[in-house]
């Protein structure tokens, strides 16, 4: 099982998220953004602390319109949780890393 983050395009979504056997956790990206570059790390952080019981994907906006437009992101960095195919929260902007990890542990506590 892999520990770090995976990249993934509209092509591979329903595979490595909604058949997903645990959590995931959708980061949206884009090259341009400098948010996105500030958060990479807690994703980082995040994809070893929680691999467990979580599995942490990213996809950049520009080359992949059909997840982008499907999960309405509006702008980056942007995160989706995705549990059995269901949205369970997201977020938009940039945050902390002590804010990701309140974020997952909201939810990853419950399994």
């Amino acid at each position: 099982m892999s520990k770090g983050v995976i990249t993934i395009t509209d092509a591979e979504f329903e595979r490595e998220v909604l058949e997903a056997e645990k959590p995931v956790l959708v980061y949206f990206w884009a090259s341009w953004c400098g948010p996105c570059q500030l958060m990479s790390p807690a994703i980082n952080i995040a994809a070893n602390t929680y691999s467990d019981r979580l599995k942490i994907v990213k996809m950049e906006v520009d080359p992949n319109p059909i997840t982008v437009k499907q999960y309405q992101v509006e702008g980056v960095p942007a995160l989706r949780l995705i549990k059995e195919k269901q949205l369970l929260e997201s977020t938009e902007g940039a945050i902390s890393k002590d804010k990701l990890m309140s974020f997952l542990d909201k939810h990853l506590s419950e399994n």
